[in-house]
């Protein structure tokens, strides 16, 4: 196998931290469409787990359509109440039966999702709060057919494309620390009130930063709006204090800027989500593989969550394009940045993409011969990492 691989040198592809003005965007764990991705690869890795434990190999399956319809709810200080409950709706494709043996998707589709909800978002309640569509059918013949003709060597079961880049630029680096903090740098304990459902916006003027985060806060925990105000406060000074530590800069932040407490208008939730009334969710529509929404970076429309990891490159290519260029950063001296695009063909093994472009900034002049055997072999290398057959080429 030749791989058509294209390698140029490109000046410009550090202008997303260099230039005049940068925007990245993250939607938090517990936002509408983080919670539909997160579902929908629950149940997807959970179909992986099954067929390898009881057929002792990979089954068909893309289950990456996910559709949350908000609740309805009344949110105040003090209380509040779930009128009506959201409503999950699971969908794609797999095999429901095999061998002879019912597969019994439902009541996994049940599980999985009541688990990750019960975990991730720390005020919502799944048996009260939540209803569980199982949408999910068998898969057509052709895919089913292309899957196992895999098998041993696995195939493409569509033509679709990936992209990665590396380094990341400060602002990305800031917006990560920033997700990170709220999702997990957070006691539930001693921050009870503040609820999962976060989207940070960065902005990078020049050398100024600045992030405009919204968060949703839960009435339970507190008694009046002078309270949620100084919860407020409390957040985003600890907040600025944890990427001063982090980046060694100063970053102006705000916390839920659309506020009016005049008028008692505030994100208050009775759960920690706006899914239970304010907002409606959909797979693809946040993070990217990543963990970022990068417009000023190359992007795949791609909804990667819930689809299989053995076959999907519309899911593979966009990890492994990530991967070669963070490879090539770290392991080639010579380069300063690098951009990833992988483009896969139906039926054709995936490790034999139909194009590989790498795009590569030299630190200084052009990139030498030798540095283009290395990323050569890092790209060679990462394509051909998939494991033995039966299992899921990522984790």
């Amino acid at each position: 196998m030749t791989l058509n691989l294209l390698i140029s040198d490109d000046a410009s592809l550090r202008a997303a931290g260099r230039g005049p003005v940068e925007m990245v965007e993250i939607k938090g764990v517990g936002h509408p469409d983080s919670i539909c991705d997160a579902l929908a690869e629950a149940v997807g890795q959970q179909l992986s787990r099954y067929y390898q434990a009881n057929f002792g190999r990979m089954l068909h399956y893309n289950v990456d359509k996910a559709l949350l319809r908000g609740g309805v709810s009344s949110a105040r200080f003090g209380a509040g109440e779930i009128l009506e409950p959201i409503d999950l709706y699971l969908a794609g494709r797999a095999v429901r039966s095999f061998a002879g043996k019912t597969i019994p998707i439902g009541a996994m589709v049940q599980a999985t999702c009541t688990e990750w909800l019960t975990k991730s978002i720390h005020a919502l309640n799944p048996n009260k709060h939540v209803r569980i569509h199982d949408l999910i059918r068998p898969g057509s013949g052709d895919l089913r057919d292309l899957f196992e003709r895999g098998h041993a060597a696995p195939r493409a079961n569509d033509t679709s494309f990936g992209t990665g880049y590396a380094p990341l630029s400060l602002l990305e680096r800031s917006v990560l620390a920033a997700e990170a903090f709220l999702a997990k740098g957070l006691s539930r304990d001693q921050y009870r009130e503040v609820g999962e459902d976060t989207k940070i916006m960065g902005l990078r003027r020049g050398e100024r930063l600045e992030m405009i985060v919204a968060c949703a806060f839960i009435g339970q925990y507190l008694t009046s709006i002078d309270d949620y105000l100084a919860a407020k406060e409390a957040l985003r000074k600890a907040l600025v204090s944890h990427l001063k530590e982090v980046t060694g800069r100063d970053i102006a932040v705000v916390v839920n800027d659309g506020d009016d407490p005049q008028s008692g208008s505030v994100f208050l939730t009775v759960t920690g989500t706006s899914a239970e009334h304010g907002d409606d969710g959909e797979v693809g529509r946040g993070n990217r593989v990543n963990g970022m929404i990068t417009p000023y970076r190359p992007m795949s429309l791609e909804a990667h969550a819930g689809k299989n990891a053995r076959t999907h490159v519309g899911r593979i290519y966009n990890f492994v394009a990530q991967k070669i260029a963070a490879a090539v950063v770290a392991e080639v001296a010579e380069a300063a940045a690098a951009e990833c695009y992988l483009v896969g063909k139906i039926g054709a093994q995936i490790t034999d993409p139909w194009a590989v472009d790498l795009r590569v900034e030299a630190k200084v002049g052009l990139l030498s011969k030798s540095a283009r055997s290395l990323m050569q072999a890092i790209v060679e290398r990462e394509l051909g990492s998939n494991p033995s057959p039966g299992t899921s080429w990522l984790p």
